[in-house]
């Protein structure tokens, strides 16, 4: 590679980035508004039998609205991540490893613009969350969530191939030299 391909291709990285974050936020407050404006809260409405079904809560905790007097905690390190991906995003030069940090980016600032912006109050704001698949787990979550999920289950799997967020692979034999 040329020294002048190196530049472009460190922005269609950022870009890729970028693009992932934007699509997912999009999708997430799309998904919400729609939700607020057309679903009453705390009934469920099934979309697909019992496999999908929509109900509206407002969650004030984490998963499972686990530690719900501590809203303004997860507003706090939601901040710190959405800051840490910027800062670092300079380093990622893997699109794979893109996709990752623009699908927690993405999912970051959804929930924290519900943190920030709904009721009861700034950084104590309930996150929206609907939808619900009783069949594979007892929660309720919402876009953001599926995404920041979903950039955990990749992260893993790019950490257990070996992918460094630089592109680089690690060599098979350093692999199992340190699963040993």
């Amino acid at each position: 590679m040329s020294i002048s391909e190196r530049p472009r291709a460190k922005w269609g990285v950022l870009v890729l980035l970028g693009v992932a974050a934007v699509l997912i936020y999009a999708a997430d407050q799309a998904s919400k508004a729609f939700v607020v404006g057309h679903l009453v809260e705390g009934q469920a409405v099934s979309v697909f039998d019992d496999i999908l079904v929509f109900h509206f809560v407002r969650n004030p905790g984490a998963a499972f609205s686990l530690a719900s007097g501590s809203t303004w905690i997860f507003s706090i390190l939601a901040a710190v991540v959405t800051a840490a991906i910027v800062f670092f995003s300079r380093k990622i030069k893997s699109l794979a490893w893109a996709v990752v940090f623009g699908l927690l980016l993405g999912g970051t600032l959804g929930n924290l613009t519900d943190r920030l912006t709904r009721e009861p109050s700034f950084g104590e704001g309930h996150v929206i969350d609907f939808i619900s698949t009783p069949w594979m787990l007892p929660a309720i979550y919402n876009v953001a969530d599926i995404a920041i999920v979903s950039s955990m289950i990749l992260f893993v799997l790019l950490t257990i191939f070996g992918i460094n967020i630089d592109g680089t692979r690690n060599r098979k034999e350093k692999i199992s030299e340190e699963v040993l």
